[in-house]
């Protein structure tokens, strides 16, 4: 009786110990992957692209147009140019996304509030796509990131193959700031925009996104088409324009001047830099471009 009594506490003390060991070889993965992000978006665009990876938000920018509907209740923490640092503190989020173009503004006053920031890069349609599939690698979204490119892609390809063989213009590209204006290269979005419609941009070989305006220069090149974008206060900005080209007489010796190929594009299409609406920007674009 003993020598039975003496076996059971032996194995008894056997299968804890195996309990014990099993316990410690579970990987601690599961936790990882239950823990959701604390990510506060700053522009719109980062924001609808946060909703398409069905990630949650904890903060999104101040604006008039309208988010996704998933965070209506979301706390707005102020502009893209200008977000609330103090607010984005006591959110205590884990990452803020922000927007290339704003880093050198931006980037101080993020890392002395000890605010951890990823600045996107969408300069072009191709580096929106390499920042969507590198947040998807982060936050376990591979598949929808990759069903968002494709779904970008053939979109732009649709609207390629509509005019391939079109007879290629030449495009001047401004963007209009209130009291004054730029001449956009290929490296900036609505240069990449034009490129991919099919059009020729008359300034070209240059490093910078954007350029200060020399008219003479301009006019040599006489572009077939010139488009006017605006960056804030678009009525304010077309009307400058207006008032520029009717008081410089050397805008009316430019053929798209004289041929009446002088456009204004919508701000709340055409942005300085890359969204999830660039492919209807696009088809928009290449419109202008080959209207007969």
């Amino acid at each position: 009786m003993k020598k039975i009594t003496t076996m059971f506490l032996i194995l008894m003390l056997l299968l804890v110990g195996g309990c014990r060991y099993a316990a410690k070889e579970v990987p601690n993965d599961s936790v990882k992957k239950t823990h959701t992000p604390k990510i506060i978006a700053t522009t719109v665009a980062s924001t609808e692209i946060m909703d398409q990876l069905d990630l949650p938000l904890i903060g999104v920018p101040t604006t008039t147009k309208e988010l996704p509907s998933r965070y209506q209740k979301v706390e707005a923490v102020g502009s893209p140019m200008g977000p609330d640092l103090e607010l984005m503190r006591t959110l205590q989020p884990d990452l803020i996304l922000s927007t290339k173009t704003l880093e050198a503004d931006l980037a101080e006053g993020l890392t002395n509030a000890n605010l951890k920031t990823k600045f996107l890069d969408f300069r072009s349609i191709a580096k929106m796509e390499q920042e969507i599939s590198a947040l998807g690698n982060e936050f376990d979204r591979k598949q929808q990131a990759t069903t968002l490119n494709q779904s970008i892609e053939k979109q732009i390809k649709d609207v390629q193959k509509k005019y391939e063989g079109k007879e290629q213009p030449t495009v001047l590209i401004l963007m209009g700031i209130p009291g004054s204006y730029l001449v956009v290269t290929e490296n900036a979005y609505l240069g990449d925009l034009v490129k991919r419609a099919g059009g020729k941009n008359i300034i070209e070989g240059q490093k910078q996104e954007y350029l200060a305006s020399n008219t003479e220069f301009l006019q040599q090149a006489n572009p077939d088409i010139i488009i006017r974008a605006a960056h804030g206060m678009p009525k304010e900005v077309v009307e400058m324009f207006d008032a520029e080209f009717k008081k410089n007489d050397i805008w009316q010796h430019f053929n798209a001047v004289k041929n009446k190929r002088v456009y204004d594009l919508d701000e709340n299409l055409f942005g300085m830099t890359a969204s999830l609406n660039a492919p209807e920007a696009l088809a928009q674009l290449a419109e202008i471009l080959y209207e007969k």
